[in-house]
């Protein structure tokens, strides 16, 4: 059944996820009922997937979770508390100062007057006595930093044996090294296979993302270029979802960089011959995904 321009759009939005409640629902109704407009969902889901395989998780800035907070009510900072004043205490204290004689007054300024003469010679006699430790302190620490000798034997300070540990500087994190990837794949909607590559170790990793594996056969990796005579073979691709290799080590990065990456499908174990020797099925070119170091 051909569908609409707006039918394909719907069915891709509803693979990202961008749809509100009632659209989904619609989505969701028509697929119920239609089953070639499940397979359009699930061929944008697998299209899109592996777009969502490459990119890494982001965590949100400090301030987005302050907004956050701030809209479910526990942003901001408490307020103070206040402790009331009583206006009835503060007119009775007010008219108690207000009725007293000014006959107590006087007396009472004699009194302080009396009061802090004594203080005041009591505090002069313990700072004439402080000054008096903190010489003898000070000669002490003197004596004992320049003459220790003249010093009795119990006061001598005794020698210390002290161990430094000198930390070793933080190491200096690596400059990040140019990578490549490339996407085997027959069409630009259906990748069998993501090839990356280290251009510093010339490392490469073949991760499997659509490829089915057929029984009795083994999916060969080949690198062809106009500066080799004829392609020459990177090794089989494992079963496992990850198939690491140091294949490229042989090549220039020209050749690495500008090559066409190809999969053929040959007997279990690889071509017997050192050539290929099944159809070609999936092909790529590297495409540079983090600038080299400068």
């Amino acid at each position: 059944m051909a569908y609409s321009e707006d039918h394909i759009a719907l069915a891709a939005e509803y693979a990202l996820g961008t749809l509100d409640a009632d659209e989904r629902a619609q989505v969701e109704a028509m697929m119920s009922a239609d089953h070639g407009f499940v397979a359009v969902v699930e061929a944008w889901e697998r299209a899109l997937g592996v777009l969502n395989q490459m990119v890494g998780l982001v965590e949100p800035r400090p301030e987005v979770w302050e907004k956050i907070k701030a809209s479910i009510g526990h942003g901001g900072a408490q307020e103070a508390l206040v402790t009331p004043t009583s206006p009835v205490l503060a007119a009775t204290v007010a008219n108690d100062h207000a009725d007293a004689p000014a006959a107590d007054a006087s007396v009472a300024d004699k009194n302080n007057v009396i009061a802090f003469s004594l203080q005041a010679r009591r505090w002069r006699n313990i700072a004439t006595g402080m000054t008096a430790v903190a010489a003898a302190l000070v000669a002490m620490i003197a004596v004992q930093a320049y003459r220790p000798e003249l010093l009795p034997e119990r006061l001598r300070p005794k020698a210390t044996q002290q161990v430094a540990q000198v930390q070793p500087p933080a190491p200096t994190p690596a400059a990040a090294q140019a990578q490549y990837v490339a996407l085997l794949q027959t069409d630009g909607t259906s990748p069998a296979f993501i090839l990356t590559v280290d251009a510093a170790t010339k490392n490469f990793t073949v991760r499997k993302v659509g490829a089915s594996q057929q029984p009795g056969k083994s999916y060969e990796l080949w690198i062809v270029s106009d500066k080799l005579q004829r392609p020459r073979s990177l090794g089989v691709i494992g079963s496992d979802d990850f198939t690491t290799r140091a294949a490229l080590a042989a090549y220039d990065p020209d050749t690495v960089n500008q090559a066409t990456y190809a999969v053929t499908v040959e007997p279990e174990g690889g071509s017997p011959t050192g050539a290929a020797t099944g159809p070609i099925v999936f092909t790529g070119k590297l495409i540079e995904t983090v600038p080299p170091a400068r």
